[in-house]
């Protein structure tokens, strides 16, 4: 099993989940106990992008597009020259998971942060400065497919705390990267 900052094989990790999951907090400590590279995908927007969020418009997957190419490709470079890199990103429908691992010239394991929708409203409530309105909170729940049987893919309750999240995680990838383990991994 790997230990926390050993490089094994090359790998992509995005933490994924609706706005308010704790997509960021999670991703920068795992990157932080990796010792690699952290994206944050909303940098990744386009100023059109974010204007439209910002006025409480959902994005379409026209929008998304390049947002999600721009940050495959950041991701791939990264886990090239370092050999893992961590990304926060929504990625709510299996196309744009799809679209990331396509452009990521690694393994990608995503990890998708749960909790009710009344614990996310509170969360974005109190998000001072961030250009996504809590008024996109359903839409962004209505858009969400949870990864399927197929996907490397872990799902979490993001209210616990972030250094049990990320055990949990670090517990997972180590165990996924076993063969025998795959299928358990996926279920």
């Amino acid at each position: 099993m790997r230990r926390e900052g050993e490089r094994g094989s090359a790998q992509a990790i995005i933490i994924m989940g609706v706005s308010g999951s704790g997509k960021s907090t999670l991703a920068a400590l795992l990157a932080d106990r990796l010792a690699c590279p952290f994206f944050e995908g909303d940098s990744f927007h386009s100023e059109a992008s974010v204007a439209k969020m910002r006025a409480g418009q959902p994005l379409t997957d026209a929008d998304r597009w390049p947002w999600l190419d721009r940050l495959g490709a950041a991701i791939s470079v990264a886990v090239a020259g370092h050999g893992r890199s961590v990304a926060a990103c929504s990625a709510l429908k299996r196309v744009y998971r799809d679209r990331l691992r396509a452009a990521i010239a690694a393994p990608t394991a995503f990890v998708l942060l749960e909790a009710d929708r009344n614990e996310l409203a509170r969360r974005l409530e109190n998000r001072p400065g961030h250009y996504m309105p809590s008024s996109l909170l359903d839409s962004q729940l209505a858009t969400l497919e949870k990864p399927e049987a197929g996907e490397l893919a872990l799902a979490l309750d993001s209210t616990l705390p972030p250094e049990l999240l990320a055990d949990r995680v670090l517990d997972w990838l180590g165990r996924s990267a076993r063969p025998r383990d795959r299928k358990a991994a996926l279920g």
